[in-house]
């Protein structure tokens, strides 16, 4: 069971969509839309979306690069605005799932504010001085295992299945809340642990971040109606063989 950077593509996987809004199921590896820490990119969320639907979307937030699942856009700049406005005044529930390294604890919450991570080609003009903002993570462990290998400077290698609840938004949040309780997400390249993200790719054959976008909930701003909408748990074969007590619950689009 092998599963690459860049999932292979067809088309995307749309999970929702109605007058106002469209959901896809990105998959890991693709960027949300063009930017110059990817200058040989050539393919982004937003273009592709945008001619397999014939017509214009606008992003109303992002996903990291690594990080699969639901990515929601807007059928007109107004329709993201609202959306977008939604998000800011965290009336939008976000629910991911990861695998991290450790045993964590039973639930947590990760009140650690985060300094403004500056890009060179792109935050040019950015204040240095910006104050660190206030972010917050939750989680719950699903499930722990112990593996009986040698992985770093341990004989045995242990790992957390968790559900995470992002209550802020920021760059790179989760990852790096994870990695400040040292417990780093598998396969992230720039929070993670080398050792353990080597172990995954050598000997479990999965050379992707072990995060995803697994749902969104909110109050539709045009209908009134509760709306969930939500994309089938990623890596269950990986799941299934690392925590075999644990059951996806059956999710539907």
């Amino acid at each position: 069971m092998g599963s690459s950077t860049s999932e292979p593509m067809s088309e995307l996987d749309v999970i929702y969509e109605d007058d106002h809004l469209i959901a896809i199921d990105k998959p890991a590896g693709l960027l949300v839309h063009r930017t110059k820490l990817d200058a040989y990119e050539t393919r982004f969320a937003l273009q592709l979306l945008r001619d397999q639907v014939g017509y214009r979307v606008f992003p109303i937030h992002r996903l990291d690069k690594p990080t699969s699942g639901v990515l929601l856009f807007g059928r007109s700049a107004e329709d993201a605005r609202v959306m977008s406005d939604l998000f800011a005044v965290r009336e939008v529930t976000k629910e991911y799932l990861a695998i991290v390294r450790g045993w964590t604890d039973e639930k947590g919450c990760i009140d650690y504010p985060l300094k403004e991570i500056r890009d060179r080609t792109t935050d040019g003009k950015a204040r240095t001085d910006k104050p660190a903002q206030p972010a917050v993570t939750s989680y719950a462990t699903l499930a722990t295992t112990e593996i009986d290998a040698t992985v770093g400077r341990y004989e045995t290698a242990r790992y957390s299945l968790l559900s995470i609840n992002p209550e802020t938004g920021r760059k790179n949040q989760v990852r790096r809340h994870f990695k400040h309780i040292f417990h780093p997400i598998i396969g992230d390249r720039k929070f993670g642990d080398r050792a353990h993200n080597a172990y995954f790719r050598e000997s479990l054959g999965v050379d992707r971040m072990l995060l995803a976008a697994t749902a969104l909930s909110f109050t539709h701003p045009w209908n009134g109606q509760p709306l969930r909408i939500a994309t089938t748990p990623p890596f269950p074969t990986l799941v299934e063989r690392l925590f075999p007590e644990h059951k996806f619950p059956l999710h539907s689009h």
